[in-house]
């Protein structure tokens, strides 16, 4: 299912929420050691959630059979296939899956099924502090990028960029899955022989792994839900956006200062991304030199990181250690206890 979220982030984006702030979102903390959450066994309940748009029933099956070979018990959220327009239920009841996995002390793990749009609309109503007292593994891409790094920046908690419940969960994807949640190996993310990659800012550097689609960390600045970005390293990944709004969108980013403070830039894959009128465009690389290479730091655009069928399994919060010459992000330690 492909949703136009460039209309939905532009029609109901954060700030038509930002006046409607319930008590129970706290603001940001004080910097502190992370949270690691515990790490997957064999044996183990996750729940399946759905906070953002709806999933064909048909669409997740193949979710089933690929959590069974991983030796998981599946818990599913108790609105997850709710349907509210293109959101699967409305916010409150979107909402009240998220708490409740993360309350529910026989579910050790909280994997999501669709991205499309919808997360931004139901992160004033987290319980952040059951969260934090509750600490486990959440996992996403796409739009889950609002709860992962909302979920960060209020609790400390580690949060997972790796695979929904609808995607392709081919070979190289469940390898990763496996060495960072299940194995807790401090594993260097490596492109595959096939998939090139193009640095922009030669050199190596470290800091804190943040990030997600572009899109959605674009829609979210100016709010309480997102971390401290200094000595980042940000990562970036987009889909269905020609080359004009990617650099609108990392124009925003830094307007609002966000690239100025990062250590590190790593752009994934840009899938569906070429210009109707290429030969009216600017490049994908010539708006990446554009904007990055002022920066004078470590940087490279191809990561396998996206919409994509293999694609890696990466910590947000973590530290890590990337280097630009050979497309490599190293996890400096376990993502899990």
């Amino acid at each position: 299912m492909i949703l136009p979220r460039r209309y939905l982030l532009r029609t109901f984006g954060l700030t038509a929420i930002s006046t409607q702030l319930l008590p129970i979102a706290q603001t940001n903390l004080s910097p502190q050691t992370i949270i690691k959450p515990r790490r997957l066994q064999v044996g183990d309940t996750i729940a399946l959630i759905n906070p953002a748009a709806f999933s064909y029933e048909k669409e997740i099956q193949q979710f089933f059979k690929v959590a069974e070979n991983l030796g998981l018990k599946v818990k599913v959220g108790k609105h997850f296939y709710d349907r509210y327009g293109y959101l699967a239920g409305k916010d409150a009841e979107r909402a009240a899956d998220v708490n409740a996995a993360f309350a529910d002390d026989s579910v050790q793990a909280i994997f999501t099924g669709m991205g499309g749009w919808g997360c931004n609309r139901i992160l004033p109503l987290l319980d952040y502090n059951t969260i934090r007292n509750h600490p486990k593994i959440i996992m996403g891409f796409s739009d889950i990028t609002a709860l992962l790094l909302a979920i960060h920046a209020r609790t400390n908690l580690l949060t997972f960029h790796g695979p929904l419940g609808v995607s392709s969960w081919s070979p190289f994807t469940v390898d990763y899955v496996k060495q960072v949640l299940f194995d807790g190996e401090s594993v260097t993310m490596q492109n595959t022989k096939t998939v090139k990659i193009e640095t922009i800012g030669s050199g190596k550097a470290r800091g804190k792994l943040l990030g997600g689609n572009l899109s959605v960390i674009a829609a979210m600045i100016g709010s309480d839900y997102l971390p401290k970005w200094e000595n980042s390293i940000l990562f970036v990944e987009e889909v269905g956006e020609e080359v004009y709004r990617v650099d609108r969108m990392l124009t925003q980013l830094k307007l609002a200062g966000v690239l100025d403070r990062i250590s590190g830039f790593v752009f994934g894959q840009c899938t569906k991304c070429d210009a109707e009128k290429p030969q009216e465009s600017l490049t994908l690389a010539q708006v990446l030199s554009d904007h990055i290479r002022p920066l004078r730091i470590p940087a490279w655009y191809g990561s396998m990181v996206g919409h994509i069928r293999d694609k890696f399994t990466l910590p947000i919060g973590l530290q890590v250690e990337i280097d630009a010459d050979s497309g490599t992000i190293k996890l400096l330690e376990s993502a899990v206890n």
